[in-house]
């Protein structure tokens, strides 16, 4: 297994540690957000031919023990896309607002792809098949949680879920910020959707409507 390491600019031990451990560093210099970090990184994994691509945010709060499960999802055949759920799995700790807007954003998603069996929209760990890894758009910089789900399952990929434990993060903080964060992400979903409106149809192609980052 390769493990790449996509360092958003950090201003930490991060590419020192994961160098030491054995990654592959790829480092953006300065810190250009988390979209444009998992661009990158898909970029990468695409180009050394893989099997599956895993990425999981590299906060601490998703659990590294779970990648044989979501790769085994997408390379089993079960699907091309497949999303490690929190809230099909176990959440050891949220914060009473972060898990309302988890939930709120999920159906916001679940609405917009009219797939009612997706259960988290903004999980910081997915797989994907070396196709719909070569695929995906990310339309922005600042976050892909929303983006990227449209965008590939707009391509007629297949949507999959495996359950995840989730424990809240011991050291640093978020960089999601309500107002912020809507302020970036709803003009890049409109982007989406028009572009997947716009898009020509093919016999072959239905629309159906978080590689790691430190934050500093």
């Amino acid at each position: 297994m390769v493990r790449l390491v996509v360092d958003d600019g950090s201003t930490d031990d991060t590419a020192t540690v994961a160098s030491a451990a054995g990654a592959r560093v790829i480092s953006l210099g300065a810190n250009l957000g988390l979209g444009a970090a998992l661009r990158r990184g898909l970029s990468e994994a695409v180009a050394l031919e893989p099997a599956c691509v895993v990425y999981l945010d590299a906060d601490g709060e998703y659990p590294p023990e779970a990648i044989p499960e979501l790769a085994q999802a997408v390379m089993g055949g079960r699907c091309d896309y497949a999303i490690g759920s929190r809230f099909a799995g176990w959440i050891g700790r949220m914060r009473p607002h972060r898990r309302l807007g988890n939930i709120v954003l999920t159906r916001w998603v679940r609405w917009m792809t009219r797939h009612g069996d997706l259960t988290d929209g903004q999980s910081g760990m997915r797989a994907f098949s070396p196709e719909a890894a070569a695929a995906a758009e990310i339309r922005h910089d600042y976050n892909y949680a929303q983006i990227l789900t449209l965008n590939l399952l707009g391509k007629g990929y297949v949507h999959g879920e495996v359950p995840i434990s989730y424990t809240f993060r011991t050291a640093g903080r978020s960089f999601v910020r309500l107002g912020r964060y809507l302020r970036a992400v709803l003009p890049a979903v409109r982007a989406e959707l028009n572009a997947q409106a716009t898009a020509p149809s093919s016999d072959d192609q239905g629309i159906s409507l978080e590689l790691t980052r430190r934050t500093p």
